[in-house]
């Protein structure tokens, strides 16, 4: 662009010589002159005006020439001022952010199974490696006491209490009665002989086998019969039994300071018991091995696991909820926008500092890089424009006599 502007500049020169040479000859060479004249002026206009912007024009240390280079520091805090501004301000970021949907994004992304079997080979390599950078002996010792010190910290008997009120809420445990007296009815016909024989065991020598038999066939009918009354009147009174039992036992293990005091004594004794440590090694190991296995097994191939099926089935869940995506959106652009308002300063003082910091010829090749092409329009456009102004007030001129 250079070798364009400066090309035009000498071929205006060449016409203003020319023209200059001839004109006494053939007036009507006047305008072409005129024009030249004007156009050789204006590119030499520009010129200057644009060489003065990087460099001292013909070497010669004009004042208020290679602006860049002496001025560095101060175009360094006005570009470091006008980012901080007008790209860090609070505002700017918000509104960026919330076009940009930070929170949707990222749950497609993460829906997608090849970046959450990516995710997922990352999160577990980096387990594996940390597990089996950890001294074993240290670790087994560790995940005893955690285990020893939490459920120390857990009353036993509340929390069971707690978690079987749980399953009287909605009279589900009668689904359990239902499951136990068809697992017991089922348990009587599969023994028919061994129950059999355990009443002909019992019974005296002198009882003759024909009662032996009577007396089996009774027991079975009437245990076949109660099972089958309680499985299908759900009034039954076993079942008012069953369920006030229940609720009574669910009412102790909360409330009842010796059913308490008897539970923590067997956690005690259960705590004190050496095959404790051995459930922590087992606890420990298995872990361990689940999870080097995960992060070491082969891609190809092979079906998405838990954690793959997880993260990816977490992202197109969070897709169809468009109150918590607005959520973590607010939650994003706050963050983000409270960092960069909180050292937006330091990134404007950074940019200033850079730029200051820079070697004054180096500064001014990289703004003539970045906007010189632009200039040199500047140049041609000057050297025309001059020329075309030139030719017109020749004209005038020219029709005024």
């Amino acid at each position: 662009m250079k070798r364009q502007a400066t090309g035009l500049l000498a071929l205006a020169a060449a016409v203003f010589a020319g023209a200059s040479a001839f004109e006494a000859q053939y007036p009507w060479l006047g305008y072409v002159r005129a024009t030249a004249e004007a156009s050789l002026v204006g590119g030499l206009a520009d010129w200057f005006a644009v060489t003065a912007l990087f460099r001292h024009p013909l070497g010669l240390p004009i004042p208020h020439t290679a602006i860049v280079a002496t001025r560095k520091e101060r175009i360094g805090r006005i570009l470091g001022t006008f980012v901080q501004n007008h790209f860090l301000s609070r505002d700017v970021i918000a509104a960026n952010l919330r076009a940009v949907r930070p929170a949707e994004r990222a749950a497609r992304w993460l829906a997608d199974p090849e970046h959450s079997r990516g995710i997922a080979h990352q999160i577990a390599g980096g387990l594996a490696k940390t597990l089996e950078a950890l001294p074993d002996e240290d670790v087994r010792e560790l995940v005893h006491e955690v285990v020893s010190a939490r459920l120390r910290a857990t009353r036993v008997a509340p929390a069971l209490g707690k978690t079987l009120a749980l399953v009287l809420a909605d009279d589900r445990h009668q689904a359990l009665l239902n499951e136990a007296v068809r697992l017991a009815a089922e348990a009587v016909r599969d023994n028919r002989d061994v129950i059999r024989d355990k009443v002909r065991a019992e019974s005296p020598w002198w009882v003759p086998g024909v009662v032996d038999d009577q007396i089996f066939q009774r027991i079975i009918g009437t245990v076949e019969s109660l099972l089958k009354d309680i499985g299908a009147d759900p009034y039954h009174p076993l079942r008012a039994a069953f369920d006030t039992a229940l609720r009574d036992f669910v009412d102790r293990l909360q409330h009842a300071p010796d059913v308490i005091a008897k539970a923590e004594a067997l956690k005690e004794e259960w705590l004190a018991d050496p095959s404790l440590a051995d459930l922590s090694t087992r606890l420990w190991e298995a872990t361990r091995r689940a999870i080097v296995a995960y992060a070491t097994r082969a891609d190809g191939g092979r079906a998405p696991g838990p954690l793959e099926r997880g993260l990816s089935e977490f992202g197109a869940a969070l897709l169809t909820n468009e109150a918590l995506l607005a959520e973590i959106d607010d939650v994003v652009i706050d963050l983000a926008a409270t960092a960069v308002e909180r050292y937006r300063h330091e990134i404007g003082d950074l940019i200033a500092q850079t730029v200051a910091g820079w070697d004054p010829e180096a500064t001014s090749r990289r703004f003539e890089l970045a906007v010189g092409r632009d200039l040199q329009f500047v140049r041609i456009n000057g050297t025309l424009v001059g020329g075309l102004v030139g030719l017109a007030i020749y004209t005038v001129s020219r029709l005024l006599r």
